[in-house]
């Protein structure tokens, strides 16, 4: 019969079961300010690290603010919360070439999809906003920074056309996530000025209500920044 090793959990992580269990039964509800250290310390008989551990966990989470001389007070988690929990992952994963193509293809499934809500979604304010970030993002043809700033809003409402949050965090997530591949991208010749006709694309597609349309042009979008990416990486590592 083979042994099986059993893993004893530390106290931080039962100290933070139990307070995310009391959170959800609305023991302590949104808002609410949780006890002192000292009084957690005393109510679950452990010392002042595993509870600071526990707290911490919990804010990781979204279920606590933790404030500096204040006691932790109950939150609500958000999708921006949820999405920077994954950051240190992501770096990890950035620093090998198999991982970046992940996130690649993963920003070109959520984008395309994104796209097509947008097509069908967009009414005429929005159809309007996403015209004048078209404009700004053309008005900057020539300045390298004001280019990628106008390039990150063109899409960022994009992303606020469907009404969902979280499709707006995804979006910033991303754009934090994989902010070496556009300017590594955008500094080749050319490539702005290809990927400001291809922001022209999907907002004539979106103006348009062409759902397959702005499919279509964001795939050729994010494959052609993909495209100039490994090209600039591979000269620089053969340089």
């Amino acid at each position: 019969m083979e042994r099986e090793t059993i893993t004893r959990r530390r106290l931080s992580d039962e100290v933070a079961d139990r307070l995310e269990g009391l959170i959800h039964s609305g023991e302590f509800e949104l808002g609410d300010k949780l006890p002192s250290e000292r009084d957690l310390m005393e109510r679950f008989s452990v010392g002042r690290p595993s509870v600071r551990e526990a707290l911490f966990a919990l804010q990781k989470m979204g279920l606590v603010e933790i404030t500096s001389g204040e006691r932790a007070r109950v939150t609500k988690p958000t999708p921006e919360t949820v999405l920077n929990g994954l950051t240190g992952t992501v770096h990890h994963m950035l620093t090998d070439a198999q991982g970046v193509r992940h996130l690649q293809e993963a920003r070109l499934f959520f984008e395309a999809g994104l796209a097509r809500d947008a097509a069908r979604l967009a009414k005429e304010t929005d159809i309007a906003r996403l015209e004048e970030a078209l404009a700004e993002n053309h008005a900057a043809l020539g300045d390298e920074q004001a280019f990628e700033r106008t390039d990150v809003n063109f899409h960022y409402v994009l992303a606020q056309i469907p009404s969902n949050p979280v499709f707006v965090a995804i979006h910033e997530a991303v754009v934090g996530w994989l902010t070496e591949q556009r300017n590594t991208a955008l500094r080749n010749s050319g490539v702005a000025k290809g990927a400001y006709d291809w922001h022209a694309k999907i907002f004539h597609a979106i103006a348009e209500h062409d759902v397959d349309g702005a499919e279509l042009a964001m795939r050729g979008h994010l494959g052609d920044i993909s495209k100039f990416y490994w090209r600039a990486k591979g000269r620089a590592e053969s340089g």
